[in-house]
């Protein structure tokens, strides 16, 4: 009778339990489990890279302007267009300088035209002179033999020393005119120079960026009018702490992130600008970029120098869930899906850095699963 009894509480105590037993919980016990892929979080060495960014600038740049002043009468280019060296990029008025070349050419020809005159009076002085020294000679026979007399003899000295005067009178006049015929061919060179000058051609095969002048502008010495950069030499500006100016030089490696390219690019640094800013205690670096046409000067970039490594915790970039400002993963805990807050950092070949919230090993589910919820069943696949 008392063993009835007791088996009678017993069997009273299971059905008061089963009766309060949760129904969620119930349901979850008999939920079909989910099958997941599982990943490890696992512990890597990472380089440790210090970012700095910056601009792109082109690595050779001409701003364009005129050595005279003058009006603008034609532009024939464009922002955007190619162009080639020594292209006619703009025409200025050169009605001026057309004057002044014709006025330096006419006195060039008259300059030149007065040579010939020059050289016969010479040869009409030389001639004189020979003359002279051969009466003189016979003169000086006879003045020794006492055949004529010393007024005869001094006149025939005269003569020669007059003769003498004259001819070094027809030579430096030449040379007067010499000098004048260089004079009037450098004024004519500088006349065509200047005439040049009315013509503003490229400097170089590249690309006009910047056109800031249009027909009829009055274009003064030193006022920028065109800007040419050279196509396919870009280079990257940034500005890097001071303390970290013995860990960078010449050659260093670097990748370098632009919004216009998919993937960062391999670089290296080309220069380096040794005076610090006193402001922004940073200097200056330039690396060379590699030819691409997506490149222009003026992009915003970022660059990544290598500063040794450090050993991280990473997980694939596809598994953690973002929900506003936070971030989650889902790991596998004894076939039961656990959503764990994580703290992450740099993100490096589709892989994330981990600060918090995991361990090395732990078993994330990577792909999530559309729907998935902390307290799921999973089964993991093989």
């Amino acid at each position: 009778m008392q063993t009835r009894l007791i088996i009678l509480v017993v069997a009273i105590v299971m059905l008061v339990a089963c009766r309060n037993e949760s129904p969620s919980k119930t349901a979850a016990a008999h939920a079909p489990s989910v099958a997941v892929n599982v990943v490890p979080a696992v512990s890597r060495e990472w380089p440790n890279l210090y970012e700095a960014t910056g601009t792109v600038r082109a690595r050779t740049a001409a701003v364009l302007s005129a050595k005279v002043m003058s009006y603008v009468r034609e532009v024939r280019v464009s922002e955007g267009d190619r162009v080639r060296a020594g292209q006619l990029l703009i025409a200025l008025d050169a009605r001026d300088l057309e004057a002044n070349r014709l006025r330096a050419e006419a006195g060039l020809e008259e300059a030149r035209a007065a040579l010939p005159e020059a050289e016969n009076v010479i040869a009409a002085a030389k001639a004189q002179l020979e003359l002279a020294r051969l009466t003189h000679g016979r003169m000086s026979d006879m003045f020794e033999k006492k055949s004529i007399s010393n007024q005869e003899y001094d006149e025939s000295v005269a003569r020669l020393g007059s003769a003498l005067a004259n001819y070094e009178v027809a030579l430096s006049k030449s040379r007067q005119v010499k000098a004048r015929i260089a004079q009037a061919e450098q004024a004519f060179s500088e006349a065509v120079v200047a005439r040049s000058y009315s013509q503003i051609t490229a400097p170089f095969d590249g690309v006009v960026t910047q056109r800031s002048v249009d027909p009829g502008s009055l274009a003064t010495p030193g006022a920028p009018l065109l800007i040419v950069e050279r196509e396919g030499a870009f280079r990257l500006e940034v500005q890097v702490e001071e303390s970290l100016l013995g860990s960078i030089w010449p050659g260093l490696p670097v990748k370098v992130a632009l919004d216009a390219l998919e993937q960062p690019v391999a670089a290296r640094v080309s220069e380096i600008v040794p005076a610090v800013d006193p402001d922004s205690r940073s200097y200056t670096v330039k690396i060379s970029l590699p030819p691409s046409p997506l490149v222009r000067s003026g992009m915003f970039g970022r660059a990544a120098f290598p500063r040794g490594s450090r050993r991280v915790l990473t997980v694939p970039a596809g598994a953690i869930i973002q929900r506003g400002q936070l971030q989650s993963v889902m790991v596998a805990d004894n076939g039961v899906a656990r959503m764990r807050l994580v703290t992450t950092g740099q993100l490096r070949d589709s892989q994330v850095e981990v600060f918090s919230g995991l361990t090395e090993g732990e078993t994330l589910i990577y792909p999530v699963p559309v729907g998935l919820t902390d307290g799921t069943l999973v089964k993991v696949r093989p």
